[in-house]
């Protein structure tokens, strides 16, 4: 999954070389260099070079070292800093103008980390999109205990949801129906079609929904679907700022549920 331009990862702990070697996997940089001597020189001759830098050590490490380097945002390279257990992803340089800050956004995404991004005019919030469906006259008791299990996993609750999801087929359910009523949360309904142009982020496909339907899966689909409308208007219309599903399909004997996240400024 190499959707990052060629970047270096510089790392300084035994930890932190295993973080590295996890982001080559998922194609976040093409060569990584551990403990690198002389240190500084070797990061502030790559950093020269215009290259893109993962730095995994402490901030003031990174700081001092980039110092007597720097030029100005709008020649410097990104530069990103990580802590060693990969918690945190902190775009420390040329956020706006060198892209560091999506490239921060991308990369916390692909390991799961608390993206912390301190331009107050890109501070990031997120919000929360539950996608469901279910047999019909699924009683709503039922569609609720399956949403706040769900909700469990990333110890979220309903108040975190911005709104709630399903295909168009099932705009009239009316489980569905009186359950955002409930919660007062809206409720966003999408066509088949609709619900496919994020197939590829389905963490199951199911040929006997597509049969019955004509999508590979609901729940997670208009989640991310729901999530990208929510901020961006229309689904996938910027690579800056896409859902991702946080939490895959969870199902009992009547439902599905999964959660979408999305970054809002």
């Amino acid at each position: 999954m190499n959707k990052f331009q060629t970047s270096t990862i510089i790392s300084l702990t035994d930890k932190g070389q295993q973080l590295a070697s996890r982001l080559i996997e998922l194609g976040a940089a093409v060569d990584h260099l551990h403990k690198p001597k002389p240190f500084a020189d070797e990061v502030q001759r790559h950093f020269n070079k215009g290259e893109r830098l993962i730095l995994i050590c402490a901030m003031g490490i990174a700081v001092r070292t980039l110092a007597p380097v720097l030029a100005d945002k709008y020649q410097d390279p990104a530069v990103l800093v990580l802590d060693e257990h990969g918690q945190f992803v902190i775009p420390l340089l040329s956020g706006h103008e060198g892209g560091a800050n999506d490239w921060a956004r991308q990369v916390a995404n692909v390991i799961d980390a608390q993206l912390v991004i301190t331009s107050a005019q890109t501070y990031l919030k997120p919000k929360y999109i539950a996608g469901m469906g279910c047999e019909r006259h699924c009683p709503m008791p039922v569609l609720k205990q399956l949403l706040e299990e769900t909700l469990l996993e990333a110890n979220l609750t309903i108040n975190d949801l911005s709104s709630i999801a399903s295909i168009d087929v099932k705009q009239d359910e009316i489980g569905l129906i009186e359950l955002a009523a409930e919660l007062n949360l809206p409720f966003n309904t999408y066509t088949a079609n609709t619900l496919r142009t994020v197939e590829d982020q389905l963490t199951q496909k199911s040929d006997i929904v597509f049969r019955e339907v004509g999508c590979f899966g609901v729940a997670e689909a208009a989640a991310l679907v729901n999530a990208d409308r929510l901020f961006n208007g229309q689904p996938n219309n910027t690579e800056s700022i896409k859902s991702e599903l946080l939490i895959p399909k969870h199902k009992n004997r009547q439902a599905t549920c999964a959660v979408a996240r999305i970054y809002e400024n």
